[in-house]
């Protein structure tokens, strides 16, 4: 199964693999209809935290530049994706928030997730709706906690929004300028970890804190 996942991934994260399926098996509206699932499930679903954000917005946008995808299209697409994501995860928040942190561990649910994200939640209050957008686990997890918290919709709806068209935009338009540049098209593979590690730092970081203050406390 790990296998196939990871397999899974790559063809998400590499424009030669990615352009074959979406003129294959996935032509026309289904590749557009494809990629807004995957974004959406990412953002909305409490499952899809194992599914590529960034690198996947990234290599979305070389295709596009290769122009086997329309970047205003798939731009407004994956936007409202990540919206919808979004406001999907707030509402199932609002009404299974306690029974949701109550659910024991499973393959593809984690307590631990769910409990560093309402830490991060707690010190960077709404803002952490937009700051999650750039943060694996942490973006899938965010505005659920938000409905938890039963945070205002109105105030989550702005920052909702901000961040879901800010991230898409700014991830494609890095993978659209960057895709064209030799050195990225022969390390791609180099260039998405990168990409990766980047964004998981901030998790990375916080868990050194809390571990430096639980070891103080002792």
């Amino acid at each position: 199964m790990l296998e196939t996942l990871l397999d899974f991934y790559r063809i998400l994260t590499t424009p030669e693999r990615l352009i074959q399926l979406l003129t294959t098996l996935l032509s026309g509206w289904l590749s557009y209809a494809a990629l807004f699932a995957i974004v959406f499930s990412e953002t909305g679903l409490l499952i899809g935290f194992f599914l590529p954000g960034d690198s996947l917005l990234f290599t979305v946008g070389v295709v596009a530049g290769a122009g086997h995808l329309n970047l205003i299209y798939v731009n407004l697409l994956l936007m409202a994706a990540a919206v919808i994501g979004d406001a999907t995860g707030y509402m199932l928040g609002r009404g299974a928030g306690p029974h949701i942190f109550k659910r024991p561990n499973s393959r593809l649910f984690r307590r631990e997730h769910l409990l560093q994200t309402q830490a991060f939640y707690e010190k960077h209050g709404g803002k952490t709706i937009i700051y999650a957008r750039f943060i694996p686990i942490i973006r899938t997890f965010a505005p659920f906690v938000a409905g938890v918290a039963e945070m205002n919709y109105a105030k989550f709806f702005s920052f909702n929004v901000f961040g879901g068209i800010g991230w898409v935009f700014a991830m494609t338009m890095l993978g659209y300028g960057l895709g064209t540049v030799p050195i990225v098209r022969r390390h791609f593979e180099k260039v998405i970890l990168g990409i990766i590690l980047i964004s998981v730092l901030p998790v990375i970081i916080e868990f050194v804190k809390s571990r430096r203050q639980k070891e103080v406390v002792r």
